[in-house]
């Protein structure tokens, strides 16, 4: 799974500008590196995972080193915060979300062709 480093909030604005252009949405992970639980489940949907960027992007969020990103994505997409979390957003808003062991790839692929 190819994901773009999501690292400044500037960038939501492309998240939001892809997920109006994209039928399926746009994806976004977000991982906390000292998590062994968000390591598993990214482990896991990276392993699980087979859409391209072109198909859906996936925005990968680094947690610990962008904490003002995630507190960005929860007031913009009026999320709770969780970690590990997945966000699909379609038309700039979030349409679907799983946190911990409720992530799973083929969940959210059924859920954007929906």
């Amino acid at each position: 799974m190819d994901a773009i480093d999501l690292h400044s909030i500037a960038q939501l604005q492309e998240v939001d500008n892809a997920s109006r252009a994209s039928e399926r949405g746009v994806v976004i992970f977000k991982h906390s590196t000292r998590c062994a639980i968000s390591g598993m489940a990214l482990g896991r949907f990276r392993r699980e995972w087979n859409m391209d960027q072109e198909q859906m992007p996936v925005f990968l969020l680094d947690l610990l080193r962008n904490r003002e990103v995630s507190n960005e994505i929860a007031k913009r997409y009026n999320i709770p915060h969780e970690s590990p979390q997945v966000l699909l957003i379609k038309g700039g808003e979030a349409v679907y979300t799983a946190s911990h062991y409720s992530i799973r790839a083929q969940d959210l692929e059924e859920y954007a062709h929906a």
